[in-house]
């Protein structure tokens, strides 16, 4: 064995000692000697080459049988286009069997319903307003006259008269000049961001908006940039930041966007004070009312009633009916400019199909009911305030929202430093008191394309039409389910 190994190295010697001895090795050209050493790192390189030129694979000379690409195909495994479900995604909500009133049905039984945002009551009770049987009336004259659905978006042959009264009755209810009406409520704020704000401009966002902002923002493809949720401070520093460290701010569009009632949080944005930085900075406002709208003020007309702001220092104002007014679409309302420039440019409007009439025609009933009864916005405070005051002293919980807010949102006074397991005590205490008490309430779940960033909470939608046994009803199983899940939980 040692004798082979010899002989190999002998040979290699030999190799390379003749490979300098070659007389190429030893020619001269252009006056240049060549030694042995370039001679091999020429054959190298030209190996290298050669080796470099060639196809890592070469065709089968045959194509391949109708067999061998079945077998092929058999053993082709497609990549997943979604991720693999987990146990959460897979988790079935309750389903309502009847409409979606103060008293509803879940799973066979009557519960108290603290999930809708049903603000005035205008849908599924059993007392029904007088009133509101005009609202039923209506509906039945328009599906009569109208049908069910438009079939074309609003600039092809999708506007009907009912739009035009609609709109019409928004923006003479607000003050504003016009008014414009989208399909569904989540695609105005989709729409309306998008069409006024652009690559390059600059929007100043509360981070605790609901997605459907967050989702036109993400459209916009502008810069944004966030404050801390319902902080005036980190808002005016913001608009300080922006506004000195870029050099072209006063050259871009510029925007703050806010809530009036955060569904997040239930907190009230300070509208005076958001005018005010307005107005120092230069920006412009886009205020979305969905859960004020029919709530705050004294007759209903949302945040700048409530704060004694004129509405034209609101640029612009976004809104969904499906909340106050109990039917379904949305609206965008401000000066004739911002209406007609949507008509143009906001896809929502332009390519979806119109609302359909009837529930034009329910949102007109629907206004016309609350202002000629102003008396549901001072019982919807008032049972705002009754449920406060029972949840005052709830042990482990905290209430996080404003005392005005239709939206009572409680948090853990002790997080656990997940937000999947707070997430999991919320829903326990949920279903403890559906099971066990039949009330109805919900945890702020969110979905995976949500980027919130507030703290998840207990939330519940109060109502003009429940009952002050329903909200004791609902503060007493509150504690009793929360005590017994967070007593275990620590």
């Amino acid at each position: 064995m040692a004798a082979a190994v010899t002989d190999i190295v002998n040979t290699a010697v030999d190799w390379v000692t003749s490979a300098f001895e070659v007389p190429l090795a030893r020619a001269v050209v252009f006056g240049v000697h060549i030694g042995g050493h370039w001679f091999v790192e020429v054959v190298l390189l030209v190996v290298i080459i050669f080796l470099l030129s060639q196809k890592s694979y070469k065709p089968p000379k045959r194509p391949l049988t109708k067999k061998e690409i079945d077998e092929l195909c058999d053993e082709w495994v497609p990549e997943s286009l979604i991720p693999h479900p987990t146990e959460e995604m897979q988790c079935e909500p309750p389903v309502l069997e009847s409409a979606a009133g103060p008293h509803t049905v879940v799973n066979g039984k009557e519960v108290v319903n603290f999930t809708s945002a049903n603000y005035l009551g205008l849908i599924g009770h059993e007392k029904l307003l007088e009133s509101m049987q005009l609202s039923q009336e209506s509906c039945t004259a328009a599906l009569n006259k109208y049908g069910v659905g438009s079939c074309g978006p609003r600039g092809f042959y999708g506007t009907i008269d009912v739009h035009l009264d609609c709109e019409a009755r928004i923006a003479k209810f607000l003050g504003t000049p016009d008014s414009i009406l989208y399909s569904y409520g989540l695609s105005t704020m989709f729409s309306a961001i998008p069409a006024f704000c652009k690559k390059g401009d600059i929007i100043v966002v509360d981070e605790g908006v609901h997605w459907g902002i967050q989702n036109g923002l993400y459209l916009s493809r502008s810069t944004i940039v966030h404050f801390r949720h319902n902080d005036m401070e980190s808002l005016e520093n913001t608009l300080e930041k922006v506004t000195v460290e870029n050099k072209r701010a006063k050259k871009l569009r510029r925007y703050i966007v806010v809530e009036a009632v955060y569904q997040n949080s239930g907190q009230i944005a300070p509208l005076d004070e958001i005018i005010r930085l307005k107005e120092k900075y230069r920006f412009r406002v886009l205020l979305d009312e969905s859960n004020s709208f029919g709530v705050l003020g004294n007759t209903g007309r949302g945040l700048t009633e409530f704060f004694g702001v004129p509405t034209e220092k609101i640029d612009i104002i976004t809104a969904a009916m499906g909340h106050a007014l109990a039917t379904e679409g949305g609206f965008c309302t401000g000066s004739t400019r911002v209406i007609d420039h949507q008509r143009l440019s906001s896809s929502g409007y332009v390519f979806s199909a119109s609302l359909p009439p009837y529930l034009a025609s329910a949102a007109i009933t629907a206004i016309d009911v609350l202002e000629e009864n102003p008396d549901l916005v001072v019982k919807l405070k008032k049972n705002i305030a009754v449920l406060w005051q029972e949840l005052s002293d709830i042990k482990d919980l905290s209430i996080a929202s404003n005392p005005l807010s239709p939206i009572v949102f409680l948090r853990l006074e002790n997080s656990t430093g997940s937000l999947k397991n707070d997430l999991l005590l919320l829903e326990d205490i949920a279903d403890r008191m559906l099971n066990e008490d039949s009330v109805f309430i919900v945890a702020s779940k969110r979905s995976t394309l949500d980027k919130c960033r507030l703290p998840v909470g207990i939330r519940l939608f109060v109502s003009a039409a429940h009952t002050e046994s329903d909200l004791l009803k609902a503060s007493e199983s509150l504690k009793r389910a929360a005590a017994s899940v967070l007593a275990g939980s620590s």
